[in-house]
Parts: C-alpha cells; sequence; structure tokens
C-alpha cells in the first residue's frame, strides 16, 4: 500500500471519518460536564544519601553504609518510591484524613479508600535527578493538601524504619519480638501462682504472717485473762446476788432491765455479739496486708456472713436482746431512778460469753495463719523462681530495647531522615488540573479520529471486496483497456447512457420525440454522437482495441469483438455503441452492432426498442438498409424462430461463422448479456477474437470478477476489462491520474 491508496480510502470515506470525528469531538468536549473538576498538590523531596548499618549492636557509624542516588541512582530512587508508593502508608493516610472525605460516601472501608489513594498519587523521579515528585489529585479541593502531608510523613518514617538498624536486622527483631513474648509469659504465670495463694508481695506475706502469729498469740493471751477476769466476776455476782434484798438492789434493776430476755438468749446473744467484733477486727487487719482473693479473707468473710445471720436470727426470735446490746454498749444501768449504776449478771454473762467467743475465733485464726505460712512455704519455691526467670528476662528485654532506641537515635541524629531528606517544595495548595482533562478530551477526539480512520481501511481492505480503481484489476491478473468515469456534471452518480434515445440520425427518418430529446443535451444523446460526453473515451477505446488487434498480427476481417459484463447495469449497451460508432468514423468498412440480449433492452432501446432487421438480412447487401444507423454503422438485434434460442444460438453460430466472415464489414461488435454459468456468453465467446468485460465500479466484486473471466477463458478466448462509473476521490492538487 502506498501514498496513493492510502489518500484514495481517506477521500472516498471522508463522509464517515468526518461524521465520527464530528462525533469525537464532541464527546471531547462533553467530558467538561461530565467529568467533576480535579485538584492536585504537589511537593519535591531531595534524596541527598541513604545510611544503612549492618549491625543493631554497635554504635552509629562504625559499621555504617552511606548510599549516594549518584551511586546506584536507579536501584535507590527506585526503592524510595516504593517505599512511598506502598499500600500500608496508604491505609495510615485513609485513617488520618478520613475513608468519608476521600471515598466521597458513608463508607468505613479503610482498604478501598488506601486504593483510591494509590490511585489518585503519582511518584515519579524525573531522568538524571535524586528528586521525588509527589503529586495527589481529587476531587475534593480540602484534602488534597493534607493527604500530600500525611503521605510525607508517614514515608519519614518508613524509610528511617527499613533503612534503620532494627529494620534491617530481622534477626535482632525476632529476637526482641522472642524476649517480648517470654516475658509476657513470665509475668502471666508469676500472677498465676500469686493469684494461687492469695498474695501481691512473697515478703509481705511473709512479713504480714509473722506480725499476725505475734498478734493473734498476744490477742489470745489477753482473751484468755478476760475470759478468766469475767469467769470469776460472774461468779462472785452470782453468790452476791443470792444475799441481796429483792427490792432497792442491782439485782432488782436487772431483773427489771432484763426481764423479757431469757438468760441463755443473753449468753448466746453476747456470745455471737463479741464473735462478730473480733471477726470484723480481723477482716480489716487481713485486708491491709493480702488481697480480697486470699483463702484466710475469704474464709473470715465467710465467717462473719454467718455470725450475722445468727446475730439477725436471734434478735428475730428475742426483741429484747436489741436493748440488751445497747444498755451493754453503754456499760451502765439507769431504768429506775435514783439507783446508783452496777454490775449486772446480765450482761456480765454476755460479756463472759463474747470473752469466750473470742478465745475460741482467736484460736482458729492461729491455726489458720500457721496453715497459710505452710501452704505460702509450699509456693516460696515457684514464685521465687517466676521472680528470679522475670528479673532476668526484664534485664535482657530492656537491654534489647535500650539497643534498638539507641539505634533509632543514632540513626536520627546522625544520618537520619530530616538530614538526609530534603524538602525541595512542601505540598502546594490545592490547584485546578486541567492538563488531564485536556489529555483526556484529545484522547477521546483522537479516538474518534483513530476510529474512523480504522473503519475506513477496515471496509476497503475487508469488508468491501469490490473492485474500485485500475489498480485492482492488477491484483487479479487482468489486462485493462479503459477506465471510465462517471460523467454527470452536477457532481452525483448517475447510470451512462442516459434516457434512451433512437439510434437513427435525424436525416433517417427519426421521431420528433428523439429531436426533442437530443435537443436537451449530451446527456440523453446517442452514444456515436460526437457530442455524447463519452464520445472521447469511446474513441480511446477504438484505438486501443485496433492496437491491440495489430500486436496480436490479426488482419483478418471482420474483427468479431463480444462486450458482456458481470452482472446488470454495468454500461456494456453504451459500451458497445459508443465502441462501434467509433470504429465506423476510421473510413476503413462497415461496422454492425449485434444485440445478443434476447430479452428486451440492450442495444435495441436505441432503435425505438423494435428493430425491423435482423442478423441474417444484415449480412445481405440489398436487405440491410433498415439497420443503417448512420454512414458505415449497422445495428441488428439477433433473433429466430426457435423457441429455444440459448441452446440454438452455439449451432447457429458454428453455421454463421463462414457468412460472417465473408462479409464486408470491417468490425462486428456483439452486445453480449452478462457473464454467468447459464448465459450463452462463455459458449459463443470461443468464437471472438477478444471479449470485452465491462466492470462497474464499486459495485462488482472481485471474486466474481475473477469467476467471469475463468469462465471466459476456458473458451480460449481473450479477455480485457473496460472499468466502468469509476470515481476519483482525491484531489487533483495532491494526486494525479493518468
Amino acid at each position: 500500500m502506498n501514498l496513493g491508496d492510502v489518500l484514495y480510502i481517506l477521500f472516498r470515506h471522508k463522509g464517515k471519518i468526518l461524521l465520527i470525528s464530528t462525533l469525537g469531538l464532541v464527546a471531547a468536549l462533553s467530558l467538561r460536564l461530565i467529568i467533576p473538576r480535579a485538584y492536585q498538590s504537589e511537593a519535591k523531596l531531595y534524596v541527598r544519601y541513604v545510611v544503612e548499618s549492618e549491625s543493631p549492636t554497635v554504635a552509629a557509624g562504625s559499621d555504617a553504609r552511606v548510599r549516594t542516588p549518584e551511586s546506584r541512582s536507579e536501584t535507590l530512587m527506585s526503592t524510595e518510591v516504593e517505599i512511598l508508593y506502598n499500600l500500608s502508608l496508604a491505609q495510615q493516610v485513609a485513617g488520618v484524613i478520613g475513608v468519608e472525605k476521600i471515598l466521597g460516601a458513608s463508607s468505613s472501608d479503610t482498604n478501598k479508600a488506601a486504593e483510591a489513594l494509590l490511585k489518585s498519587l503519582s511518584v515519579e523521579v524525573p531522568r538524571n535527578t535524586s528528586v521525588l515528585h509527589i503529586t495527589f489529585k481529587h476531587t475534593n479541593p480540602e484534602i488534597v493538601q493534607p493527604v500530600v502531608e500525611r503521605f510525607i510523613e508517614s514515608y519519614f518514617k518508613k524509610h528511617a524504619e527499613i533503612h534503620s538498624v532494627g529494620a534491617m536486622d530481622e534477626a535482632f527483631m525476632r529476637e526482641l519480638d522472642d524476649r517480648r513474648s517470654r516475658l509476657e509469659q513470665t509475668r502471666d504465670e508469676l500472677r498465676k501462682a500469686k493469684e494461687q495463694v492469695g498474695i501481691m508481695s512473697l515478703e509481705d506475706a511473709k512479713r504480714s504472717y509473722d506480725d499476725q502469729l505475734s498478734k493473734i498469740r498476744q490477742q489470745l493471751f489477753d482473751a484468755e485473762a478476760d475470759f478468766a477476769e469475767r469467769q470469776a466476776t460472774v461468779g462472785e455476782l452470782s453468790k452476791g446476788l443470792s444475799a441481796m434484798p429483792v427490792a432497792g438492789t442491782n439485782r432488782l434493776v436487772a431483773t427489771n432491765y432484763f426481764a423479757a430476755a431469757p438468760a441463755e438468749k443473753l449468753a448466746e446473744y453476747g456470745r455471737v455479739c463479741g464473735l462478730l467484733d473480733t471477726l470484723t477486727r480481723r477482716e480489716e487487719e487481713l485486708l491491709v496486708t493480702f488481697t480480697p482473693s486470699n483463702s484466710l479473707v475469704q474464709v473470715i468473710q465467710k465467717r462473719i456472713a454467718e455470725t450475722e445471720k445468727q446475730k439477725k436470727a436471734l434478735e428475730v426470735e428475742t426483741p429484747a436482746l436489741v436493748s440488751v446490746r445497747v444498755a451493754e454498749s453503754k456499760n451502765t444501768v439507769s431504768a429506775v431512778p435514783g439507783l446508783s449504776p452496777g454490775p449486772d449478771l446480765g450482761i456480765e454473762v454476755a460479756r463472759l460469753s463474747a470473752a469466750e467467743a473470742r478465745v475460741k475465733i482467736l484460736k482458729e485464726n492461729l491455726a489458720q495463719v500457721r496453715q497459710e505460712m505452710v501452704k505460702l512455704t509450699d509456693a516460696e519455691g515457684k514464685i521465687t523462681e517466676l521472680q528470679t526467670r522475670q528479673e532476668l528476662e526484664e534485664a535482657q528485654y530492656k537491654r534489647f530495647s535500650e539497643k534498638q532506641d539507641q539505634s533509632k537515635t543514632e540513626e536520627r541524629m546522625g544520618a537520619g531522615r530530616v538530614l538526609n531528606i530534603g524538602t525541595i517544595q512542601p505540598p502546594s495548595p490545592p490547584l485546578r488540573v486541567v492538563s488531564k482533562l485536556r489529555k483526556m478530551m484529545a484522547m477521546v477526539f483522537l479516538a474518534g479520529i483513530g476510529g474512523a480512520v480504522g473503519l475506513a481501511f477496515l471496509i476497503e481492505l475487508y469488508l468491501d471486496p469490490t473492485i474500485k480503481r485500475p489498480q485492482d484489476l492488477g491484483r487479479i491478473q487482468l489486462p485493462l483497456f479503459m477506465s471510465v468515469p462517471v460523467l454527470n456534471g452536477k457532481g452525483k452518480a448517475r447510470p451512462l447512457g442516459g434516457k434512451s434515445v433512437p439510434l437513427l440520425a435525424e436525416n433517417s427518418g427519426a421521431t420528433e420525440q428523439a429531436r426533442k430529446a437530443e435537443a436537451k443535451g449530451s446527456g440523453e444523446l446517442a452514444p456515436w454522437d460526437p457530442r455524447h460526453e463519452l464520445a472521447p473515451f469511446s474513441e480511446a477505446l477504438r484505438d486501443r482495441l485496433i492496437t491491440w488487434f495489430e500486436l496480436k498480427q490479426m488482419t483478418h476481417k471482420p474483427k468479431l469483438v463480444a462486450v458482456t459484463s458481470c452482472g446488470e447495469g454495468a454500461g456494456v449497451s453504451t459500451i458497445a455503441a459508443g465502441l462501434a460508432a467509433s470504429l465506423s468514423e476510421t473510413g476503413d468498412g462497415n461496422v454492425l452492432l449485434v444485440d445478443m440480449n434476447l430479452e428486451s433492452g440492450g442495444a435495441a432501446q436505441f432503435h425505438r426498442g423494435d428493430l425491423a432487421c435482423g442478423l441474417d438480412q444484415a449480412l445481405e447487401a440489398g436487405k440491410r438498409d433498415q439497420a443503417q444507423v448512420q454512414d458505415k454503422l449497422y445495428m441488428v438485434k439477433e433473433t429466430t424462430n426457435s423457441e429455444n434460442l440459448p441452446a440454438a444460438l452455439p449451432k447457429r453460430f458454428r453455421n454463421l461463422v463462414p457468412r460472417l466472415r465473408a462479409s464486408d464489414y470491417d468490425y462486428i461488435i456483439f452486445d453480449m448479456p452478462p457473464v454467468s454459468q447459464i448465459s450463452i456468453t462463455p459458449r459463443l465467446a470461443r468464437f471472438m477474437d477478444i471479449a470485452l468485460m465491462v466492470v462497474e465500479s464499486e459495485a462488482t466484486d472481485r471474486e466474481v470478477v475473477k469467476q467471469a473471466s475463468a469462465l471466459l477463458q476456458q473458451s480460449q478466448a481473450n479477455v480485457g476489462v473496460v472499468l466502468n462509473k469509476t470515481q476519483s476521490y482525491v484531489p487533483r492538487a495532491l494526486k494525479q491520474d493518468i
């Protein structure tokens, strides 16, 4: 395909190209209304160098490796781009900015927001530079600058993590995590071991148990002494009351005061109240050292609850006991005016019972403390071991953490992110993005043009296999005799030959209708009229045909020429009539035009639709006057009385050939029907000197032409092509055709 082919395709389909290109232009302009306005913020960072350390345990700078972009520009800068442009940073930024602001909807999907950020983020490294060019675009102008700022902040942190000691030494990080995990496990085991014995501190618990033993022993000694004292007091009161008068004595007062409370109830109530006081004080002492989950505390609390239930049950059963408790708390009796307060047997009995209960509970506490001390002694070994392990693991973890912190601090202070990465341009305020919209508009417009041109080439090369130009005949290896263009004077294609006009000239008896038609212009003239617009092409075809006969050394007369086509409407009759008229003008001899179309139409239309002379008469000199159209030009229509004319024609032609050869005609032009598998044209072509096949441009399929020419060549006929109704779409200023 050359430049001429390209120009032909473009200008032939210029209407489609212009239409589709216009639609592409409209679509490109509509993008301004469809695509929302976008804003962007830009920042530029200068990477001076990167420091990497081999070991996390050494001081900064002792084995650090300084890498400059100049030494490993492509690899180093690509690494920095990947650090900045990654999903983890985008997720952090999305969490800070807000998913709703990024996605523009009520959504909480951080991953989608991060993906949207990465799609709108551009990180580029200009050629031969150490600069990171960061650009973020979004329809919300309020977030573009903050997003770039957050990305840069997160990038600095990520850069420090990756290039710092802790991040570079993965084994160190794994060891640090492992020690942290073991420390947490030890702490958890120690906590569970202490919970089992109900202590918070082993040393404090041991001291507390020792103090409690001493204190309980002392309290037990005091309680036993008090119990003996009260026991003696009750005994003396019991002896004295038996000798005292009934009236005017303390006994009388006591009897009146405790009349509603029996002695056994008083003794039991006093014992319960004393036990409750002792238990309450014991609980307060234990909570100072032990947790509420300690077994000692839980036992005491359980005893207090049971004792309170007993106390309330006694008070419900004997309401007078409440007054006894009040009187005991006052330690006096003044129920009877004028009497001096004195010891009362009921109160002393209650106190004796309380003292007895106190001695009992103190003994129980002493035994319980000793039991707890035994349990603590049994658990002391495991707790001590766990405490020792915890202290060791804490020291190791602290040492590793300090080394990591020291490494990061040295990295930041020596070759950290602040010093090795500089800010050339901070994130700019929101700027309207115009280039992207223009680029998209240009792409849509160019896509429209490209699609239109592509469609034109697709139609021309694949979808439309018709023959359009003389160059197409060369591809099927058929000789071209003439290319006849469409000539209409108005730029609109129309069938060649115009309206039907009579073949006879005016001086030969033409009708008035023919004269009027002839006066309308060359478009309605007879094909042999010199004023006909195809007359120059008919003369050129005549000259080429004569030259072809001379080259083939065909000197016999008459020369038989068949004019046929591949389909109806190709202009066979017009070409045949014009060729016959042109040959008759040479003056060498007569020319006979024979209409071989068995149906109406063909060349017969030029003779009022009814020819009065047949082929047999035209071969006889005295009977052919009615077939004369003009000087030396005769026209007849092949006819016979046989009902099966197509079948009889080949045999008739064999009989006519000697008569045709003996006639005085120089050329006999046969207007033949279109070539097909059942037409008479291939069967008669073997009698012809040459068969001119008229191909209608842009209407006849290339394969049909090849098949038709093959049928003619099988009859050993010489085949030539006349390409009719061609159109030149390319302006002459761009390309000139012959």
